[in-house]
C-alpha cells in the first residue's frame, strides 16, 4: 500500500539541523528535573551522560532540565526506564550489525508503525551512516526500496516479512544468518522488537516532530 507524503529527505535533514524546540501537546507532560523523584533523576543523569546525547537527539540535549519522548514517558516508570536505557546503548551503539543497517531496521519499524517521530530521528542517523537517502525516500510512501545493496536487502527482507506476518521464513533468515552469524539475526530481532515499543511509546504519547518539520506519513487524527 502506498502512502501518501509530501517531505523529502532534503526536507526532513533541514528539519532536523534546526533544532526546533518540540511545538504540540504531548500526553506525557515533561518532567523538570527538580521536580524528579531520586530515581527519575538518577536515570535522567544517566541518559544525559551516555551516547544517546552525542547523537543531536532533539530529545536529549545538553544543558536540558527535562528529557523529550520516549525517555520522559519511561520516566513514569524509573526502574523501567534503567533497564531500557541499557537496552538502547545496547542496540544503537553496541550492537553486532552495523549502523548503517541498524539504523535501516529502525526505520522499517517505524514506517510500518506510522511513527512520525521515530522516523524524523532515525532517518537522518540512518543517511549519515551511509544509506542512500533514495531507500527511505521510497520507505517512507509504502514502496518497496529499489537499488538496495545485498546486506540491506536480507535486512529489509527479513524485517518486512516479520512485522507484516508474525513469522520469517528459511530463505529469509538464512539470508541474515549468513551474512551476519546467529548473533546478528538475535540482534535484529531485538532491535526491530525495542523499536516496535518504542513506536507504540511515541505514538501513544502524540510525540509531535519539532517545528517546520514536515510529516512523513498521513496524521491518523487528521481521519477521524
Amino acid at each position: 500500500m502506498k502512502l501518501r507524503t509530501t517531505t523529502t529527505i532534503a526536507g526532513l535533514l533541514t528539519a532536523v539541523a534546526l533544532g526546533s524546540p518540540l511545538h504540540a501537546e504531548e500526553r506525557f507532560a515533561r518532567i523538570p528535573v527538580d521536580k524528579m523523584t531520586p530515581d527519575q533523576k538518577k536515570y535522567f543523569d544517566n541518559v544525559m551522560a551516555g551516547p544517546t546525547a552525542a547523537t543531536g537527539s532533539a530529545a536529549v540535549q545538553a544543558g536540558a532540565t527535562s528529557m523529550g519522548a520516549p525517555f520522559n514517558v519511561y520516566l513514569r516508570s524509573p526502574k523501567l526506564a534503567e533497564a531500557l536505557r541499557q537496552t538502547s546503548e545496547y542496540l544503537r551503539f553496541n550492537t553486532s550489525l552495523p549502523a548503517r543497517l541498524n539504523e535501516f531496521a529502525i526505520i522499517i519499524v517505524g514506517q510500518h508503525w506510522q511513527a512520525q517521530y521515530e522516523w524524523y530521528a532515525h532517518t537522518r542517523l540512518a543517511i549519515k551512516a551511509g544509506l542512500d537517502p533514495k531507500i527511505p525516500e521510497q520507505l517512507a510512501k509504502g514502496q518497496r526500496p529499489t537499488g538496495m545493496r545485498k546486506e540491506e536487502t536480507a535486512i529489509y527482507n527479513f524485517s518486512r516479512e516479520l512485522l507484516d506476518t508474525h513469522q520469517v521464513s528459511d530463505e529469509n533468515y538464512a539470508a541474515v544468518k549468513d551474512l551476519f552469524g546467529e548473533q546478528g539475526v538475535v540482534d535484529l530481532i531485538a532491535v526491530s522488537g525495542y523499536y516496535v515499543m518504542v513506536s507504540m511509546t511515541l505514538n501513544v504519547n502524540r510525540t509531535p516532530l519539532p517545528a517546520g518539520a514536515e510529516p512523513a506519513f498521513p496524521n491518523p487524527a487528521a481521519k477521524k
